[in-house]
């Protein structure tokens, strides 16, 4: 055993959600352990490229709205151009939408699903004919603890129900290509110091619930997360498929 096996020396990861919060912590860890890294978002965020730029990573940034059909394709064939080649999916891009069920509108409601299912799916789909060409590949989602457990005190039925099918898609895929030497798992972060949650954190009625169900009483950080997902992409997880990691605090331990 060795420390090596963490590295991602000559792999090129793919990360949806990139340029802020678990995507960017993710980007820039692949960047110290090697990897070289096209990421995308909606829109451009000049901090993060003035990090990542500022460290020496290869990588790419590439404009592009993920709930697009035809834009996981475009992606893994941009991805192909640049670098040759896709070892590590990393479908991170996510949204998060509160509120009570009589009072969820179809437009919230398919903007989730969307984003949150639809599109891990399509990019799946797009990056495993390269994956399999290569004879190699990991697939990592970031699912949530709120697969696993109702949140309180706000009411999200539709997230939470996106993120355990997040969840189910991770282990029916990994079952599914593990002959094919391509791994597939998940992280399900619990509230995590990123800009979707902050919302939450000043909330003076959810902040308080929050952090007294959180058995290690705070938040997570961005790159407590990331440091998972790197595990997971790396070497030294090449015996681990169809796992859903809880990084939570505790909170699913009530």
């Amino acid at each position: 055993m060795s420390l090596g096996q963490f590295r991602l020396d000559g792999k090129v990861a793919l990360i949806t959600g990139g340029n802020r919060g678990i995507g960017l912590a993710v980007a820039e860890i692949f960047g110290e352990a090697g990897a070289k890294s096209v990421l995308t978002a909606r829109r451009d965020n000049p901090e993060a490229d003035a990090l990542l730029k500022g460290k020496g990573y290869d990588y790419d940034f590439v404009s592009a709205d993920a709930t697009d059909p035809a834009t996981p394709e475009r992606l893994v064939r941009h991805t192909l151009e640049k670098y040759g080649r896709i070892d590590i999916l990393v479908n991170n891009a996510g949204v998060a939408s509160h509120g009570e069920t009589p009072d969820f509108d179809d437009e919230r409601l398919e903007l989730i699903l969307s984003t949150n299912v639809a599109q891990v799916f399509r990019f799946s789909r797009a990056a495993l004919p390269a994956m399999r060409r290569q004879g190699e590949g990991v697939i990592l989602n970031v699912g949530s603890m709120s697969g696993f457990a109702t949140n309180i005190p706000q009411h999200q039925v539709a997230y939470n129900g996106s993120k355990a099918a997040v969840h189910m898609m991770t282990k029916s895929l990994a079952s599914e290509v593990a002959a094919e030497n391509i791994r597939v798992n998940a992280v399900a972060p619990g509230y995590i110091d990123t800009e979707m949650s902050r919302g939450g954190f000043t909330n003076p009625e959810w902040d308080p619930v929050w952090r007294n169900a959180t058995p290690m009483g705070r938040y997570g950080s961005a790159e407590e997360v990331a440091n998972c997902v790197l595990f997971l992409c790396s070497p030294a997880a090449s015996y681990v498929t169809g796992s859903v990691l809880l990084i939570d605090g505790g909170y699913t331990t009530r």
